[in-house]
This record gives C-alpha cells, structure tokens and sequence, in this order.
C-alpha cells in the first residue's frame, strides 16, 4: 500500500472517531458543551504530549524557532472543540458537525492558496463541490418540528455561526501541522506541541465550566471517552495522515465525519432526515472514492 493510501487512511479513521463525538457528548445532558471540548481536547492534550515527549524534545528548539506559527496552531486548537460542540448543542449534532467540517475544505484551500501559493485541482474542486452539495441536501433534509421553528431558527443560526468558526480553526491548525512537518518536524510532535499549547488554557477554564463533569457514571464515561478515543486516538491517527497529504485534502477527507455524526444521531438520538438528507451522505461518500482515486 502506498504512503498517500496509508495517509488517506489515517485521515478516514480519525474522522469515523469524530464522528461519535457528538451523539456521544449528547448522553451528558447536565454538562455544558464548553466544559466537554475542554476536557476532552485538554486531557488528550497532555497524552499526546506524553506520548511525543521524546519527539517533543528532539524538534524542541525548530518547534519554537517559529513563535507565531506555533501561537497560531495552539490558539485554533483551543477554540475548536468549545465552538465545535457549542454549534451541536445548538444546532444538533448532524448539522453542526455537517457546517463545521464542510467549512474547513474552503478554509483550507484559502490558507494554502494565500500562504503557499498553492494551486487548486480541478479534480479537488469537482470534489469539493460534490460533497459541499451533500451538506447542503443533509441540511435541507432535516426534519424540525413545527411547533418549535422559530426558536429552532435561532438556534441553528448561532450553530451555523460557530460550526464556521470551527471549520476556521479546524483548517488553521491543520495548515500549520503541515507547515511543521514540511519543515522536518515530526507530525506527533507538531499535534503535541500546539494541543500542550492550548491546554493551558483549555483545562483552567473547567474551573468555570466543570461543575458537573464527574457527578455520575454517565459523565464521568463520556468524558473519558471524549479524551482518550476520539480526541487522544482520532489525532495520532489524523497527524499520520498528515505526513503525506495536503492540509485541504485532509480537510475534504474529513467530510466522511459529518456522514457518521448523521448516521448515529438518526440511529441513537432519533434525530431526522427527509430522503434528500440521505442522499446528502451519498454524495459526500462519493466525493470520498473521487479522492482516494486520486491519491491510489
């Protein structure tokens, strides 16, 4: 198997991961989605820095040659995950993951187009388009109940919102990843760097948010599960694909997570979708194959 096949892998498996984060988050009714993000990314922070602490030590001074870039990634690392699942409390866990990972692609392909001047194929747009076009028959296709529109409304437009601030940062810290192992430092020790970075102010704000976080089994087990599954395995997987793929095509791969996020809120939290949202997810599924075509 290839390295851009291995890298493609390592991308789609981290997304399947973040793709339960939500329905997951969903079982801890009494926790706020602020104290969840921050838990979750803070603790998997200071694993992925244990976990990388040999190559933490060995790109030390490269990481930190580099202030800005370094301050930029941890930045977008801690405002990810408390906009991220903000927009699937408000929104629901299919539409805010839907608007949070198919924003990032554009974001993506804007940074890299200002930043390396790096042009667009037109395989990757054609794409692209397909599986923006899957997000929008997924948001379309979603089932509110009349009696609850407007505040429904209002809702969603403050996850519309912050799923874009998410797909912002998302893109961002992606982009700076790959600056890093462009560079010659390590993916594991660029991911640790810039999520040790975003602890420090990730895991002092539960003193503010975490008031429930371990007051029944419930929580206590989401948490965790947030921490060492999706958060602390789903990013070793996603900084290996990294090694061999562009931040936005990681980003366009990544758009098999709002599919699985669907699929579990219909199955466990029954939300639903009329058949245009279903044929939403087999165009972002088809968008999937046009990718991995390119990169076989």
């Amino acid at each position: 198997m290839s390295s851009p096949v291995r890298g493609f892998l390592g991308i789609a498996a981290a997304s399947i991961l973040w793709g339960t984060t939500g329905t997951a988050a969903s079982f801890a009714i009494d926790l706020s989605p602020l104290a969840i993000g921050a838990f979750a990314m803070g603790v998997a922070a200071l694993l992925l820095g244990l976990n990388s602490a040999t190559l933490l030590h060995r790109h030390f001074q490269q990481i930190v040659h580099r202030p800005l870039l370094l301050c930029a990634g941890g930045t977008a690392v801690a405002i990810y995950p408390l906009a991220f699942y903000s927009s699937m409390h408000l929104a629901g866990v299919a539409v805010g993951t839907v608007v949070s990972i198919a924003s990032a692609p554009l974001f993506a392909a804007l940074l890299e187009w200002v930043f390396d001047k790096r042009a667009v194929s037109r395989r990757w747009m054609v794409s692209f388009v397909l599986g923006v076009i899957g997000i929008v028959m997924l948001y379309a296709g979603k089932v509110v109940p009349p009696d609850s529109a407007n505040e429904a409304g209002s809702s969603t437009f403050w996850g519309l919102i912050l799923g874009l601030v998410a797909g912002l940062t998302y893109s961002l810290y992606s982009w700076v990843a790959k600056v890093h192992i462009s560079s010659g430092i390590a993916s594991r020790a660029s991911m640790a760097a810039m999520f040790l970075l975003s602890s420090l102010v990730l895991l002092p704000s539960l003193v503010f948010t975490g008031e429930n976080l371990f007051t029944g089994p419930t929580n206590t087990g989401v948490v965790i599960y947030m921490a060492l599954v999706p958060m602390f395995l789903g990013y070793l997987c996603f900084g290996y694909g990294l090694k061999t793929i562009s931040a936005s095509s990681a980003t366009l791969i990544t758009l098999l997570e709002p599919a699985v996020a669907v699929i579990l809120a219909v199955g466990l939290l029954g939300e639903q979708f009329h058949l245009i949202g279903w044929l939403g997810v087999s165009a972002i599924l088809l968008s999937m194959l046009i990718q991995l075509e390119r990169r076989s």
